[in-house]
């Protein structure tokens, strides 16, 4: 016995309908596996623009087609010797390759390959914020210096040193959760002001 015109479209339908879902699926574990990962924060290095529990998406594919910018917040992996383990960090990008970075009287200091100093001025951070420290590093090639928000207790390249971009996982794009804080990641970029103390060659 035949199947009736009516049947036969329901079956397209319903046939048209799986590809249609499997398709979706394919597209969304490609998505997960290679061009986004969530990432949950812990602890309280970030604050206070990023807390504990916060759920963050991080996109892993922007860092192929994109240069890493100042001010950009990235999550990375560390190899923690101590606990002989790996894991990851969220911080904020402060120094770029061929740049010195340097820290006194609780201020960030950048010099860049002409040989002119800026004071870095960080809105994003809470007020009165200082960075305590006292050093002067060179960035290497294809390094970059990262510090956390909550500078007091961040352990980041003041501790751990420059952190190699073949470990960055991701740029931090979207927070998932809280709810009442979800949405985009939009930050005021760090501004560079000349230093008092500039020895700009230009």
């Amino acid at each position: 016995m035949k199947d009736s015109p009516k049947n036969s479209d329901k079956k397209s339908d319903v046939v048209e309908f799986l590809k249609t879902f499997i398709i979706a699926i394919a597209i969304m574990l490609f998505i997960r596996m290679f061009v986004i990962q969530p990432f949950v924060v812990k602890g309280s290095s970030m604050e206070s623009n990023f807390f504990e529990h916060d759920y963050l998406i991080i996109n892993e594919f922007l860092y192929d087609i994109k240069n890493i910018e100042r001010g950009d917040v990235i999550v990375f992996k560390y190899k923690n010797a101590e606990a002989k383990m790996n894991e990851y960090l969220i911080k904020r990008v402060i120094g770029l390759p061929g740049e010195t970075v340097t820290i006194k009287d609780g201020k960030v200091y950048i010099t860049d390959g002409d040989g002119c100093e800026f004071v870095l001025q960080e809105d994003y951070l809470d007020l009165g914020t200082t960075t305590s420290g006292d050093l002067t590093e060179e960035i290497k090639a294809n390094n970059y210096f990262v510090l956390g928000d909550n500078r007091s207790v961040s352990l980041d390249s003041r501790y751990i040193g420059q952190i190699p971009k073949k470990v960055i996982t991701g740029k931090a794009v979207l927070r998932g959760f809280p709810f009442n804080k979800a949405g985009l990641l939009k930050f005021d970029k760090p501004v560079l002001n000349v230093s008092e103390n500039n020895q700009c060659v230009k």
